[in-house]
């Protein structure tokens, strides 16, 4: 090992806070059965769809996402990196590196760091922790897992690396430790409750009880270790069943040796105690007794391991120690019998017993994916036209892709690089909905294109598909299909039954009556084409068939016939609480821009007939020439009537029934899509720039005096219509980022600016950082933490770049 380093260039772009600083008066959730797990969250490491742990600005693992779409918020005191510290001539100190003791009096023999010593930094994938003021040396860890655009390997790995730095400034020798403490929790992360029973929560959403079986240890084990300059521990368990099932596997905690370094270890002690047989050995010299112990849990019984590195560090010199966690948990189970192998077994196995694989894999190549994070990140970084707070969020907003209950299976012959889902979010359960998308998957198409495309090839494959099954809808207690032959689904399931093959598991409203689904649809069709050079032809005929179902579906809704489908005074669109009747300037403008986008891919069709003859028309290239006539006249149709019917003079009204004067801060999306993907406008110019000028005025600078961003719809001085609706008055970070976007798109980029930074602040500044919600108010409160559309700041940053 080299013993001349340099400290970790942390980017000054980076969101920081002090470790373990308390937050004054962060956020609060809206309604009291929505999640609000308070603001101790970190950025999460793991692979997508590999499960993730958090560790939070306090310095303890708090977040395990190990089960496939499910949550766990809860600190594990004895999974921990603690530090011993000897100067030559001075006073040996021993810190467990988390402010916050347990409440319950275990480990109270541990010494816990004392708040505010230090810096905490995140720009995902990567985190940092700067402890000052309490050693004598300089500490920096730096952790990340190799999470690399266009990367669809190791990006699926299910690893975290800890690169310890550590930085001699005094003129003395000083002797240090590092310990890392981990319980054996293979096992524990499944559902107990193997049919569990769907019940409808108080705000009308579907939901299913979660029992983790949390603290089953019976029959795991722990081995240690050594493997030529590999050390650690293997966590595992007795393995029940022939074939491996849910929660079954391996973790593994491992660092390296050589013969300045000295090991110890401790194969087994009791997390539930006082931790003297752990921390009278470290806090005395650094050390540990040496043992192992491999015989398994009895029922009740816990059970840790623990493992310190110590060294010299001569005046000036600085060192590099790194260690390395891993899991191996191969099988994700969802409605029972139902499994998928994860993504990483296409490279690892899917016996669960190759964790130690993966330690060799990240010792051997953990150097070269960080270099490969710094190519990515530092042209973005060092760009001075872009504000750091704008950087910062550009990063940060991605860690969904970990830990929104992400799945990616292994890969199959239909989907050669897996199947792919996020989840909406923690409290709306279910798999890449699709009006969220529409703005939150701009971060997935622009860094991960073969996943954005998996996801909506399954979307086409279930537009055909029908279910019969009748049940209650949340909103008025009406009956309702679960889903209708060729509409476009909401979402692509949920973890309790089959994601991507049984779909629109949201019962709140009845989404085959949505009216913006079909056209969210073809436009994200088109535009994955469009924005990844314009060459797969075979994924647009991947897609056809699902594009005139859905299109033919969408203008059954047309009812007076004149173009374009009416809403039906429903809450029929993503704004699933807010009524519009008749012609709306959301809706139909997403229409106008999707049959524009259909004519574009027909077009492209006859020009390149497809490679798989199993995806052409028996009467090619007849029938496309048939959906091309259709479109032209609905089109003509649909935009002869649009802006007559909707222009108030200064922008669109809501909608063509309901005599709303209200300002709709996203009446535009279906122009902003026309522009992006060089489609026909759907409205001038002149009208465009009038419309948002306004958008910005009322929603967002006379809502609050600009404060938090753009409500979604406010009259013209800023004020609500109704005082008592929900949805207008919110401010959603997404459809923002989306409004940003757009105001850039027409040359209004200080204004774009302003709003972006306004909603970045509340996110960033009120404890919301890692879980950023769908909506927030002007009163600090919350709404669906952890929310897939915010990522529609890639969105922003497409733009300013044209996607280049």
């Amino acid at each position: 090992m080299k013993t001349l380093f340099s400290l970790p260039n942390i980017p000054s772009c980076a969101w920081k806070r002090p470790i373990g600083q308390a937050w004054d008066n962060p956020y609060t959730v809206r309604y009291a059965s929505n999640l609000d797990d308070g603001p101790s969250h970190g950025m999460p490491l793991g692979g997508f769809g590999a499960g993730c742990i958090g560790r939070s600005p306090h310095g303890d693992f708090n977040l395990w996402h190990l089960d496939g779409g499910e949550h766990i918020f809860r600190s594990l005191p004895s999974c921990q990196f603690s530090i011993f510290e000897q100067p030559e001539d001075g006073t040996a100190q021993a810190y467990a590196l988390c402010t916050e003791p347990p409440q319950d009096q275990t480990l109270s023999r541990w010494a816990w760091y004392p708040p505010e010593k230090g810096t905490y930094h995140a720009l995902y994938p990567c985190s940092w922790y700067e402890y000052q003021g309490v050693f004598q040396s300089q500490l920096i860890c730096e952790q990340f897992s190799p999470i690399i655009p266009n990367n669809y390997q190791e990006t699926s790995y299910p690893l975290a690396i800890f690169e310890w730095t550590a930085h001699n400034p005094t003129d003395k020798p000083i002797t240090l430790s590092i310990m890392v403490t981990w319980q054996n929790i293979v096992g524990w992360f499944t559902n107990a409750i193997k049919s569990p029973e769907i019940t409808v929560r108080d705000d009308g959403s579907p939901e299913y009880e979660y029992q983790p079986r949390w603290g089953d240890s019976t029959g795991n084990f722990n081995q240690w270790i050594q493997d030529n300059f590999r050390v650690g521990f293997i966590l595992n368990r007795i393995q029940p069943h022939e074939q491996i099932q849910e929660g079954e596997g391996q973790i593994s905690i491992a660092s390296i040796t050589n013969p300045s370094l000295e090991v110890f270890y401790l194969g087994k002690w009791n997390p539930n105690s006082d931790g003297s047989d752990v921390w009278d050995y470290f806090a005395m010299n650094g050390s540990l007794p040496d043992q192992e112990d491999e015989t398994p849990a009895e029922p009740g019984e816990q059970i840790a391991t623990a493992m310190a590195i110590r060294f010299t560090i001569r005046p000036g010199k600085t060192r590099k120690i790194p260690f390395i966690l891993a899991w191996d948990l191969p099988v994700t189970e969802f409605a029972q019998g139902v499994q998928y192998y994860r993504r990483y077994t296409d490279f690892f196995g899917r016996n669960g017993q190759n964790v130690w694989a993966m330690i060799r894999t990240a010792l051997k190549h953990g150097d070269v994916w960080r270099d490969r994070i710094q190519e990515w990140q530092s042209p973005i970084i060092k760009r001075e036209d872009l504000p750091d707070w704008f950087k910062m969020a550009l990063f940060n907003e991605l860690y969904l892709l970990t830990d929104g209950g992400t799945l990616w299976s292994a890969a199959s012959e239909t989907d050669p690089v897996g199947q792919f889902g996020v989840l909406e979010c923690l409290d709306y359960r279910w798999y890449e909905s699709l009006d969220v998308r529409l703005y939150g998957s701009f971060g997935l198409l622009m860094l991960w294109p073969r996943l954005e495309k998996s996801v909506m090839e399954a979307f086409a494959r279930a537009i055909p598909s029908s279910d019969d099954t009748i049940r209650i809808i949340g909103y008025n207690q009406a009956k309702g299909l679960r889903k209708a032959q060729g509409a476009t689904p909401h979402d692509l399931g949920a973890p309790n039954e089959h994601p991507w093959e049984k779909t629109n598991y949201t019962s709140y409203q009845d989404c085959n009556l949505w009216k913006d689904l079909g056209s969210d649809f073809v436009l994200l069709v088109y535009r994955d084409y469009v924005l990844t050079g314009a060459k797969d032809t075979e994924f647009l005929w991947e897609c056809w068939q699902a594009i005139t179902d859905t299109l033919n579906y969408l203008k059954a809704f047309d009812l007076d016939e004149d173009g374009i489908p009416e809403n039906s005074g429903a809450p029929d669109q993503t704004f699933d609480d807010w009524e519009l009747k008749g012609i709306s300037a959301y809706c139909g403008g997403l229409w106008i821009a999707a049959l524009e986008a259909a004519i574009k891919i027909a077009k492209i069709l006859l020009d390149y007939p497809p490679i798989n003859p199993q995806l052409k028309p028996q009467d090619y290239p007849e029938s496309i020439h048939n959906y091309l006539t259709n479109y032209r006249h609905w089109l003509e149709q649909s935009r002869s009537i649009y802006h007559s019917t909707l222009w108030n003079g200064e922008y669109y009204k809501l909608d063509s029934e309901s005599a709303s004067d209200v300002v709709m801060a996203d009446q535009l999306c279906g122009q902003f899509y026309a522009r992006l993907l060089k489609l026909p406008d759907v409205v001038e110019n002149d009208y465009a720039q009038s419309a948002l000028k306004k958008v910005y005025e009322a929603c967002f600078l006379n809502f609050q005096n600009g404060k938090y961003g753009a409500a979604n719809g406010m009259k013209s001085d800023g004020t609500p219509e109704d005082p008592n609706s929900t949805h207008p008055q919110e401010v959603w970070t997404g459809i923002n980022f989306g409004l940003a976007a757009f105001l850039l798109q027409m040359d209004m980029k200080d204004q774009a600016f302003q709003l972006t930074e306004a909603v970045v602040k509340q996110v960033y500044e009120n404890g919301l950082q890692f879980r950023t919600p769908e909506a927030i108010t002007a009163v600090g409160t919350f709404r669906a933490s952890h929310y897939l559309r915010a990522m529609a700041i890639w969105g922003i940053y497409g733009v300013l770049t044209d996607f280049s």
